[in-house]
């Protein structure tokens, strides 16, 4: 390509790589210091190994599954697209597993060492909670950024002419995005399932039924209780972000090499370098996350420590970069602003006064709950909605002003802008799993009050930042998804040029891919509760048996049967995972092949509009309802076991699948169907006129 310096190119790409390789090593250091800290007794390490070896062998039958989904996947894009795609797709799912089984791996061994510091002081435990969580935040960005680069230089290294290679790579590169994406949608999906349906069973019967306490060792569902918050927000959430943080950087390059307005090596470079800076800024930003009394202020020092260091780098790396022009910081700046404020709107929405308010209105029962809590839900869009259009609104008006082309650029670094500090991020949301995991530990083992104290404290802040984590997740999924539409239109022009330079919302096409759309998001959400609801259904019979069936299991004589609860909820999160994720790679591709590239454009703008704030009413509605919940039984409006804390368990069991199943995995249907979109467009655009040729001489 005229201009382009390959030279530069190809080393600063390997610094990228570098700063990938040095995020991944810090997860290691980080990973050693907490194996060192004291797991505590012999009971709770066998609580805890209990808890490690169900998500360990939940992970490892989720991944075979998984596996054989990519194996067949990348037969079909060897031969409908292309080697290089086929072989980016592998490497893509395979680093998102890598660092969603690392993460776990160490998340699931924090959490009887934070019960063991609990022992000592609030400081301490905080100390090893978040340090657990941060290893998945650094495996994530870590092994992200460098695989991106490291797949980026070797293909831009093949081949002879060195333009050639650079646009077979930019290609091909997509197909990272596409396995990173289906192992997100799997995850998220199959852990959502998990870990809800153990939840729903543990609390309806043991909570609402019998009256015992959360965590209580004698519900039969404890463990897979406690295993599933692991694989939904500790390897789902992680998968999430890892797609969303790789996606970003992938649509920022394909549009740099397609626009005129950006000389390619800079664009290139700007977006795999701000990911680098983001890396740094947040293993410096880990520092803010000093151990105090207060868990929710260190945690969002940690957020606005790596943001504001992040925000020093950019502007000094795109001054660099661009020599002297600041447009493309300023829309880096709105992404990152943006998903601030979406994350301190969440916060809003699920603690504090809002908390209060549907808490208050379960004293009329459990309707009235869930009346407010869904209205609630249904308020918490407008502010996320308005930011991420006055984002997008920002991020193409300057980069708009670098010339033709530029604005979407612009878009895409907003979405890199929002995700820069996905190592702080995912961290603070995996946090959240190892303080909860360390409450059930401390229940569990009858280590006290005092310690149980301390572990709910350290539990209801991890409630809140998983809360803030969702919305930039969301908000990051919109740009993101935003970004990719770009990068499909790119892709449908450098494919069959001139096919598709606007979508006209005036064609009928357009009107039906629109509509339809804006329907597969409701329907996607709806097969995914109701797959809760079916493995939930499982979980509370068998539940129910036990306490029935097992003699003395109620007086805690009885010991019951921990893996029966965890088989079933695992052979129903890998069976019910299957047709939601087929449905997010097969919709597009039909309506693509059928209706033509412009309906597909008008498809991808439906589920993104209707998508955003569908996720973001199930995210902090349900996030609301649960918090409601731990208000009453704090103590307040009659405590555990009065009618009023019966209607909030009830409304937080509606809640549980709108936060930890659909919701979440909204982002990834609207991200999957769009880079799908993205790599399959060269096969669109032959086989939607070989499909009318052949209709029209049948007919």
């Amino acid at each position: 390509m005229e201009g382009t310096n390959y030279g530069m190119l190809n080393m600063f790409v390997l610094i990228a790589a570098a700063v990938g390789l040095i995020g991944m090593l810090y997860a290691i250091y980080t990973a050693i210091r907490v194996l060192r800290k004291d797991p505590g007794s012999r009971e709770m390490v066998a609580i805890s190994d209990a808890v490690h070896e169900g998500a360990m062998a939940f992970l490892g039958r989720e991944y075979r599954t998984i596996a054989l989904f990519v194996v067949v996947v990348f037969i079909l894009l060897i031969a409908g697209i292309g080697l290089l795609t086929g072989i980016a797709f592998v490497i893509g799912a395979l680093c998102s597993t890598t660092a969603g089984y690392f993460g776990m791996k160490i998340s699931t061994r924090a959490n009887t060492r934070t019960a063991q510091a609990a022992t000592k002081s609030f400081e301490q435990a905080l100390g090893v909670a978040f340090p657990g969580g941060l290893v998945m935040g650094m495996s994530v960005v870590g092994i992200g950024l460098f695989g991106v680069s490291m797949v980026y230089f070797i293909f831009n290294s093949l081949g002879s002419d060195p333009a050639s290679a650079l646009r077979a790579a930019t290609t091909a590169i997509a197909g990272f995005s596409m396995g990173a994406s289906s192992v997100a949608l799997f995850a998220r999906v199959g852990g959502g399932i998990y870990t809800k349906a153990a939840d729903v069973g543990a609390d309806l019967v043991g909570k609402v039924e019998v009256g015992i306490p959360e965590d209580d060792p004698r519900n039969p569902a404890v463990i897979a209780d406690n295993v599933g918050d692991n694989v939904g927000d500790v390897a789902g959430m992680g998968a999430d972000l890892f797609e969303s943080y790789v996606g970003s950087i992938i649509s920022a390059i394909i549009i740099a090499t397609a626009v005129t307005a950006i000389p390619v090596t800079e664009g290139i470079l700007l977006a795999l370098l701000l990911a680098a800076v983001g890396l740094i800024s947040s293993i410096i930003g880990a520092i803010f996350v000093h151990s105090n009394s207060n868990a929710q202020s260190s945690l969002r020092n940690g957020t606005f420590g790596s943001a504001a260091i992040f925000i020093i780098g950019a502007f000094f790396l795109t001054r660099w970069l661009m020599n002297g022009n600041l447009y493309f910081f300023y829309a880096t700046l709105s992404g990152l602003a943006a998903g601030v404020i979406i994350g301190l709107t969440a916060e809003m929405y699920t603690s504090g006064k809002t908390v209060e308010s549907i808490a208050e209105s379960s004293q009329t029962g459990a309707a009235t709950n869930i009346i407010n809590g869904f209205a609630i839900g249904m308020k918490s869009t407008v502010i996320p909605i308005i930011i991420i259009s006055l984002a997008v609104l920002t991020a193409y008006h300057f980069g708009g002003l670098a010339g033709p082309g530029g604005g979407f650029y612009g878009i895409a670094l907003a979405a890199v802008g929002m995700l820069s500090i996905a190592g702080m991020t995912v961290a603070v949301d995996a946090y959240g799993p190892i303080a909860d995991n360390a409450g059930g530990i401390a229940e569990m083992a009858h280590m006290g009050p005092e310690v149980r104290r301390i572990t709910d404290t350290l539990d209801s802040a991890g409630n809140t930042t998983a809360a803030i984590a969702k919305g930039f997740a969301i908000g990051s999924a919109a740009l993101t998804a935003l970004a990719l539409f770009s990068a499909y239109i790119q892709s449908v022009n450098v494919a069959l040029p001139g096919a598709l330079t606007t979508i006209n919302v005036m064609r009928p096409g357009v009107v039906a891919g629109l509509f339809i759309g804006g329907v597969v998001p409701f329907v996607f959400a709806a097969m995914a509760m109701q797959a809760v609801g079916r493995a939930a259904f499982g979980v509370v019979n068998e539940v129910r048996r036990q306490f029935r069936e097992i003699p003395g299991l109620m007086e805690g004589t009885g010991k019951p049967d921990y893996a029966r609860c965890v088989d079933i909820t695992t052979g129903a999160a890998l069976r019910e995972m299957v047709i939601p994720g087929l449905v997010a790679v097969i919709v597009p591709i039909l309506i693509g092949i059928i209706l033509g590239v412009e309906t597909l454009g008008g498809f991808l703008a439906g589920s993104l509009i209707s998508g955003v704030p569908l996720a973001l009413m199930l995210a902090n509605a349900g996030g609301a309802w649960d918090n409601a919940k731990k208000y009453i039984e704090a103590g307040n409006l009659g405590g555990k076991g009065s009618d009023a804390h019966k209607a909030a368990v009830t409304g937080d069991t509606v809640g549980d699948p709108f936060k930890d199943t659909a919701g979440p995995a909204m982002n990834i249907l609207l991200k999957l169907m769009a880079v799908v979109s993205v790599v399959t467009a060269p096969l669109i655009v032959n086989a939607h006129p070989a499909l009318m040729r052949i209709l029209t001489a049948i007919f």
